[in-house]
């Protein structure tokens, strides 16, 4: 069996989200997910299509935020310091960041 993080480079949808600078596309647990660059922060973005992303996890490193998309398994929270997830009716701060 191929290795999910591998497959979307055989999707159709792999080289226009590439066009659109979503490096590091990954399939966890049947969702896309990829690494973005904003204007402060990166983010690991994730329910990836061709249209948008359904929430985004912001890390104020790139670096960061590859290590953690790299080690999730797309359940619960990434790890490493997100500072916010944020989505249609999300605003969260990273809980471990407010404690």
């Amino acid at each position: 069996m191929p290795n999910p993080r591998d497959m979307p480079h055989e999707h159709p949808w792999f080289e226009p989200l590439t066009k659109l600078r979503y490096r590091h596309i990954v399939v966890l647990d049947g969702t896309w997910c990829a690494i973005q660059r904003f204007n402060f922060t990166t983010a690991i973005v994730v329910g990836l299509d061709p249209v948008g992303y359904s929430r985004r996890y912001c890390y104020e490193h790139a670096e960061e935020a590859e290590i953690a998309l790299a080690a999730w398994d797309g359940q619960n929270h990434p790890g490493g310091p997100w500072i916010k997830c944020k989505g249609p009716g999300i605003d969260l701060l990273n809980p471990s960041l407010t404690s």
